[in-house]
């Protein structure tokens, strides 16, 4: 049954995120969709069939939008008309899920945050860039509804909402199975043909028209050792706590296969899959990934990812072999040296040569993030530690002492995005496959394997995690009475400090890479984060 008074939510990008949005909060949630905005006619009638309006009927008014401006400009209008005492004006909505491209995540949220009022969940990353990321850290903070409460805000960081991720740090900080961690190291295996779809062929390949790759592919990565190592132990404000801030940042990695100096003999100068002499030998094959690779390829009937991003409309076709044909046209473009440098940059190519492509971000990662011993202790608050007489425990007030943690970004692997942890501490240690979590204990001699339930593939739940978190949060905000604080740290768990922080971190960790050097985080922050604000302010 629906809520008599729904959260409204818009969606900004009809692309595959926001779809994937849209189905949580549709699933999840008591909250509806009731606008899109996307450029894309093809799509946004797609997703206002699917979500909004229904195939048998035509949207209403402040339903859909042709860009983000068009709702902007709309919801301009539709409070002027408020104002001047109009009726039967249309309700608007509570919320948007911006979910366009990383580089215009900037001026849509600077644009919202200057019409005011309205609760934001971006996608991640923030942004391509740290200037962009600290305007919009900035901007965030006057986003005030009347009451001058700061609106909820949400990042796109969907790994600290799985089942799996959420009992992991609730056995680590809570429990404390392995009392005080020494070390964490974390990998994220992104799929040799994953990565070429991506970073090599698609739209995160080059750092100049996007971002470098540890941003837009591991920036939620990042955000996790810092949720697990520097964050709070809880929210709730009685168990609240000042973060343990890392120490040093220091980094290595490069671009170390998908270039031209790897390429076989045997290739020649072809350039295109499709007029490859060793096309049917390569496993980089554009033909083989996209069409006839396993549960991935259209001849095994799928017309979702990664297939749809080469063709969006490519469920639309009813017969498969014009469908078929659709796609291998597609993947058979191709670019030459008279090919204007800008359309190069625009574009896909997902049937160039891995070998012959203009990428240039890395594929190869490695981040080392530090902590000092800290003097401040982390209170015992938790009630399954009162009165505790367990003399095995470690003592639950420490916790902030000296650690390391090691995060490795890797293309070169049979898993696709099934992330990896081992984790070291006094009393034991744990393993995390993002299915299961083993934690063998020192003190007992015993070994404990959790299961935690995956609700949904995105992300092991996490699309669905942080949809529901975030609407809640809109829902008690709007219906229940609640302050937009209580709402942001109790249910969205993460507040806007730590979302520039984790940001923050990867530029840092970026500037050791090429500089080869080790950063001293507490200064790093102080000129580039807090030292743009206050000269900006001033």
């Amino acid at each position: 049954m629906m809520a008599p008074n729904p959260p409204r939510i818009l969606i900004i990008g009809a692309g595959s995120r926001g779809r994937a949005y849209a189905r949580a909060i549709q699933s999840s949630t008591d909250g509806i969709v009731t606008a899109v905005a996307e450029p894309n006619e093809y799509k946004r009638r797609q997703f206002g069939q699917s979500f909004i309006w229904g195939s048998h009927a035509l949207p209403s008014e402040g339903a859909q939008f042709e860009d983000w401006r068009a709702f902007v400009a709309y919801e301009k209008d539709r409070r002027a008309r408020i104002l001047a005492g109009k009726k039967d004006v249309s309700p608007g909505v509570d919320a948007a899920f911006v979910c366009v491209l990383d580089e215009m995540h900037r001026e849509v949220v600077l644009a919202l945050t200057k019409l005011g009022g309205l609760h934001i969940m971006c996608e991640k990353p923030l942004a391509t860039t740290l200037r962009d990321c600290v305007d919009m850290y900035e901007a965030l903070r006057t986003n005030t509804n009347a009451k001058g409460e700061q609106m909820v805000f949400s990042i796109g960081h969907v790994l600290r909402y799985s089942p799996h991720n959420m009992l992991l740090r609730k056995l680590l900080l809570e429990d404390r199975v392995i009392g005080d961690v020494l070390s964490v190291v974390h990998t994220e295996p992104v799929g040799w043909w994953h990565f070429t779809h991506s970073y090599v062929r698609g739209n995160w390949r080059r750092e100049s028209t996007s971002a470098p790759s540890l941003l837009t592919k591991s920036c939620h990565d990042i955000d996790v050792l810092l949720w697990l190592l520097c964050s709070p132990a809880s929210y709730i404000a009685q168990h609240g706590q000042t973060p343990h801030l890392p120490s040093t940042i220091s980094s290595t990695g490069s671009l170390q296969y998908f270039k031209r100096s790897r390429k076989p003999a045997a290739a020649g100068t072809a350039t295109n899959c499709l007029s490859c002499p060793i096309e049917s030998s390569c496993k980089y094959s554009a033909k083989r990934i996209y069409v006839t690779q396993g549960k991935f390829g259209l001849d095994s009937h799928n017309t979702d990812w990664p297939v749809n991003v080469v063709v969006p409309d490519i469920e639309s076709y009813p017969d498969k072999n014009v469908a078929r044909e659709t796609l291998l046209r597609e993947l058979a473009k191709d670019y030459d040296t008279s090919t204007p440098a800008l359309e190069i940059e625009q574009s896909n190519w997902f049937g160039r040569c891995v070998y012959e492509s203009d990428n240039d971000v890395c594929d190869e990662q490695i981040v080392t993030i530090t902590w000092d011993d800290d003097p401040v202790p982390s209170p015992p608050n938790f009630p399954h530690e009162s009165g505790s007489k367990d003399v095995l425990l470690s003592d639950p007030a420490r916790g902030r002492d000296s650690k390391t943690a090691t995060f490795h970004m890797v293309a070169q692997t049979n898993k696709i995005c099934q992330r990896y942890t081992n984790l070291y501490g006094v009393d034991g240690e744990i393993f995390a496959d993002s299915s299961t979590i083993t934690i063998h204990d020192f003190r007992t001699g015993e070994t404990t394997t959790h299961h935690p339930q995956n609700e949904d593939r995105g992300h092991g739940g996490g699309d669905l995690g942080l949809t529901r978190q975030f609407v809640l949060a809109v829902d008690k905000v709007k219906n229940h009475g609640w302050t937009t604080d209580r709402a942001q740290t109790e249910l969205v768990g993460c507040t806007l400090e730590e979302v520039m922080r984790s940001h923050a971190m990867v530029f840092c960790a970026e500037e050791a890479r090429k500089n080869k050097k080790v950063v001293d985080w507490g200064e790093w922050w102080a000129e580039h984060v807090e030292g743009k604000l206050k000269r900006d302010t001033s």
